[in-house]
């Protein structure tokens, strides 16, 4: 397939990244745009494509236009690919909140799929999630599945869900990410070098998300089997669940949710 990836920036180069590596893709078969030079000449440099600002030229040319876009500037590129983009092609699509009826709107009978990945994408570890819009068939699908599959293990919903999935693994990284620093925090507070202690945070979220990953066990029983009667983490956990941390987790979702509707709305 060739290629076109609308935006550079981190999530459009790891798109690249990943396409190479998984060799979904050669370097001849990708066409990068990016209006900011520093971002657009670093792909270039590390990958060997072929690289512009012409969205129109780069998405007449491709059979997959993937739009890598932030959605503030989503409505504006769209326009200036109206007439470049056809039924022929797929449009992939991985700005959060925007719908496929948005795209299919400003740019006519085209297949449209939407997708929402998350940071560990860039490591090829992400979580992605994709949608088919009305017009989108199932070598539409495919297409879209190939390359999301090369950034990491890959999931289809409908698009109603799709703010869900926003609030769960688009914006779950930085939950753990907090957790991260929380931990941290608390181990340098109770004496630990801060270096240690978030050294030891680290790798402990590292290694329980490989046992999430790994083991065929629900998070539920993995936590029992850490947890003895009257031990320390029986300690610990009770405080978490006196503060309704599951109760915290699920307002927190639903914030993230309820701001991916708003988005969408724009």
């Amino acid at each position: 397939m060739k290629i076109a990836v609308l935006g550079a920036g981190h999530m459009g180069g790891a798109l690249v990244g990943g396409l190479l590596a998984a060799r979904r893709a050669r370097p001849r078969d990708l066409w990068v745009t990016d209006p900011n030079d520093d971002q657009r000449r670093a792909v270039q440099k590390k990958f060997g494509v072929r690289a512009g600002t012409d969205n129109r030229a780069a998405a007449t040319w491709a059979d997959v236009v993937v739009l890598c876009v932030k959605p503030q500037l989503m409505g504006e590129v769209l326009r200036g690919l109206r007439g470049a983009v056809g039924p022929r092609q797929t449009v992939l699509s991985v700005a959060a909140g925007v719908k496929t009826a948005t795209i299919e709107k400003i740019l006519g009978r085209v297949p449209v799929v939407r997708a929402m990945p998350n940071t560990p994408a860039l490591l090829r570890a992400g979580a992605l999630v994709y949608c088919r819009g009305a017009r989108a068939g199932r070598k539409n699908e495919a297409a879209a599945r190939a390359l999301l599959s090369a950034l990491g293990p890959v999931w289809k919903t409908t698009e109603a869900r799709m703010d869900a999935v926003t609030a769960l693994s688009g914006s779950g990284p930085a939950y753990v990410f907090l957790l991260a620093e929380a931990m941290a925090a608390a181990g340098a507070a109770l004496g630990l070098p801060a270096a240690t202690a978030e050294a030891l945070a680290r790798q402990t979220i590292y290694g329980a998300g490989r046992m999430l990953t790994e083991s065929p066990e629900a998070p539920a029983e993995l936590r029992r089997r850490v947890t003895s009667p009257g031990g320390t983490t029986e300690a610990a956990l009770k405080v978490l669940l006196k503060g309704d941390w599951p109760g915290t987790m699920k307002k927190a979702l639903a914030a993230a949710a309820r701001r991916s509707k708003e988005l969408s709305a724009m």
